[in-house]
């Protein structure tokens, strides 16, 4: 199992970039970011420092979406660095939320999603298609230029789409119930669409939170750093329980049940420990969606998730302990499941 890191591109860039190199020091092989450029700052600028001061790291946006830049621009940020410092990055790409919401549009259709997708894919990897109406192709992308599409989702039209289309699932919780339903749906939309299912790459990202030991007190204290995660996961809920409506068999109860007391959302608070708009998260989702305790506790859950399918679990490191969770991955959680 791979291991990344996520985190947020709040300045200076310069520690972000830090805490990278440490992360592939550690045995981190992915570097993620939000991509959401009026909260934060513009990721791709600091994705070219990272794999400038990096050997192997793979980075990329957790997630960007098809509207915030012009796909043609998308494929072309991605390519320039794939050319200056090999195959090394990655596309995760979603309908978009806080990028969106927080400038007061709605996220993309999947219609439009899966168009995107297919056009940053073969214009970053030099193949000519069409955007908006107008065949185009980027006439400097090198002979075996790559770049993987790894899609977030959790509703069954997006997993289908992801199983169909996708080169990669991103499921943003690591709940096990949750993770074995969404892989088999998204499995099972590659099989329909006449591709390998092993093919698709599975990742589940979620905050880890690494403990000394599983005392209440540091259970507790990890809980309430790793909260915000339960708000923003629903708001994705949310749309689908706004689409699919209250108890559909189309979307599992152990996804949505905990939304029922959300009041709202600020996005100014998004992706942060101590989020005000987060205190209906009960602790219960808090141990479910994310991954909490010592590292043999860190272990076994990583383990369940292994054999569900899982091939990357990826940190989401927003909490007070961005360095000791790193370094304690490298120590003890990467050697065990690496």
């Amino acid at each position: 199992m791979d291991i990344g890191l996520v985190l947020q591109t709040d300045p200076p860039a310069s520690l972000l970039v830090e805490r990278m190199k440490r992360a592939e020091a550690a045995g981190f092989s992915h570097g993620w970011t939000f991509d959401s450029v009026v909260l934060w700052q513009e990721p791709f600028v600091v994705y070219s420092r990272i794999l400038a001061e990096t050997e192997r790291m793979v980075v990329g946006p957790m997630v960007t979406n098809p509207s915030t830049r012009t796909w043609e621009v998308t494929a072309s940020l991605f390519a320039t660095l794939n050319d200056m410092y090999g195959n090394r990055t990655v596309c995760g790409i979603g309908r978009g939320d806080s990028a969106m919401r927080v400038a007061g549009r709605k996220p993309a259709t999947l219609a439009r999603l899966s168009e995107a997708m297919h056009a940053v894919k073969e214009l970053a990897e030099g193949r000519a298609t069409v955007v908006d109406g107008t065949e185009m192709r980027i006439p400097w992308v090198r002979e075996g230029a790559s770049l993987p599409v790894w899609m977030g989702a959790y509703g069954p039209r997006a997993l289908e789409l992801t199983g169909r289309q996708a080169d990669g699932f991103i499921l943003q919780l690591a709940d096990p119930y949750l993770t074995e339903w969404m892989v088999k749906a998204v499995r099972d939309a590659a099989a329909e669409a006449g591709r390998d299912p092993s093919e698709v790459k599975i990742c589940v990202a979620a905050p880890a939170y690494v403990t000394e030991d599983d005392s209440p007190e540091a259970l507790a204290h990890a809980r309430e750093q790793c909260r915000w995660f339960g708000g923003m996961v629903g708001n994705h809920v949310a749309d689908l329980v706004s689409h699919y409506g209250e108890g559909s068999d189309l979307v599992p109860e152990a996804l949505t049940a905990y939304i029922k007391e959300r009041q709202g959302y600020d996005y100014r608070h998004h992706g942060r420990s101590g989020n005000p708009d987060t205190a209906f998260v009960p602790d219960e989702i808090v141990d479910r969606f994310c991954v909490i305790g010592p590292p043999e506790a860190q272990v076994a859950k990583l383990e369940q998730l292994r054999e569900l399918g899982v091939d990357q679990f990826a940190v989401y490191a927003m909490h007070d302990a961005v360095e000791s969770t790193i370094d304690a991955y490298g120590a003890s959680v990467i050697p065990a499941v690496s």
